[in-house]
C-alpha cells in the first residue's frame, strides 16, 4: 500500500479513505537551528518521524508544512517566520479538507514548540465541527520514555538531542565542527514564573540553547526508533477509537 497521498493517484486516494478515516499531517518551521544544523530541522524530523509511522501503522501520510511560528528567531538569516493566526487558518483548512474526502481523525505530527498554542486551539475548534485532531511532539516524547540518554543541558534548541536526530536522519545536513556550547544567557530582570517577551538573540549568540557537541547519530537512533514505537501505538488506538467517542460532548446543561 501507497503511504505518501501526493504519491496517490486521486482513484488511490478514494479507495483510501472508502476504508479509513484516519491520516497524518507533518509540520515544523524553517528557522535557525545554529551554525551546524539545517533551517529545516524542524520539519525534517517531523516529515521523517509522520512518513516512518504512516508506514508501519498503514495509514496515509500528507506532505510536510515546512513554514511555522518562528518570531522569536527572526534576526537569525534564513529563519522564515509566519503568523499564528496565518498558521493556525492554513493547517486548519488541510485538516477540513482532509474532513471533506472522509478523515475524521488527524494526528498532526509538531516539529516546532513554537507552533503549539495555535495548533491547540485549531483541534478545539475542529472537534466542535466533529473532527478530532490530536498532536504528538518528539522531543517530550523522548525525555519520557529514554531520560537518561540526554542531560537538561543538552535538550535545549539546536542542542545535542536536535542535533542527534539529524545525524541519524540525515547526516550530510550536519556540520559538527560548527557545533558549538553556549551557556544561555539570563536577563537581569528574569524571575520565577515571570515569562519575557524576549527573542532567541537575546539569549544566545549562537542561537544553541546548552550543549550541542555531545550529539551523536546513535543517540538519534534510539530516539527515533523510541518515539516512532509511541506514535504508532497512539496511531492504532486512535484507528480503533470510535468517532462518536472523540468529538465534542453536549452541554452539561443537556445531558
Amino acid at each position: 500500500m501507497k503511504f505518501l497521498l501526493h504519491e496517490m493517484s486521486w482513484p488511490e486516494a478514494k479507495e483510501y479513505f472508502s476504508k479509513n478515516d484516519i491520516a497524518i499531517i507533518p509540520v515544523g518551521s524553517n528557522e535557525q537551528h545554529g551554525p551546524h544544523n539545517p533551517l529545516g530541522t524542524d520539519h525534517l524530523i517531523a516529515k521523517a518521524i509522520a512518513e516512518e509511522t504512516a508506514k508501519r501503522a498503514g495509514v496515509v501520510c500528507l506532505q510536510v508544512i515546512p513554514f511555522g511560528v518562528s518570531h522569536q528567531h527572526r534576526q537569525f538569516c534564513g529563519t522564515v517566520h509566519v503568523s499564528p493566526e496565518t498558521f493556525k487558518s492554513y493547517v486548519k483548512e488541510v485538516c477540513l479538507a482532509l474532513n471533506y474526502h472522509g478523515a475524521r481523525k488527524i494526528v498532526i505530527v509538531n516539529g516546532h514548540g513554537g507552533n503549539l498554542n495555535a495548533l491547540i486551539e485549531l483541534t478545539r475548534e475542529l472537534r466542535e465541527k466533529g473532527v478530532f485532531v490530536s498532536i504528538f511532539q518528539w522531543w517530550p516524547a523522548a525525555g519520557k520514555l529514554l531520560p537518561e540518554i540526554f542531560k537538561s543541558e543538552e535538550r535545549g534548541h539546536a542542542g545535542a538531542e536536535e542535533t542527534s536526530m539529524n545525524l541519524a536522519l540525515h547526516p550530510h545536513l550536519v556540520k559538527m565542527d560548527k557545533a558549538v556550547d553556549e551557556e544561555v544567557r539570563k536577563p537581569s530582570i528574569q524571575a520565577e514564573g515571570v515569562i519575557l517577551p524576549m527573542d532567541t538573540v537575546d539569549y544566545t549568540r549562537s542561537g544553541i540553547f546548552g550543549k550541542s557537541t555531545t550529539a551523536s547519530a546513535e543517540k538519534g537512533k534510539a530516539v527515533f526508533e523510541a518515539v516512532v514505537n509511541e506514535l504508532v501505538k497512539h496511531v492504532n488506538l486512535l484507528k480503533n477509537a470510535k468517532i462518536e467517542e472523540l468529538t465534542a460532548k453536549p452541554k452539561a446543561c443537556q445531558a
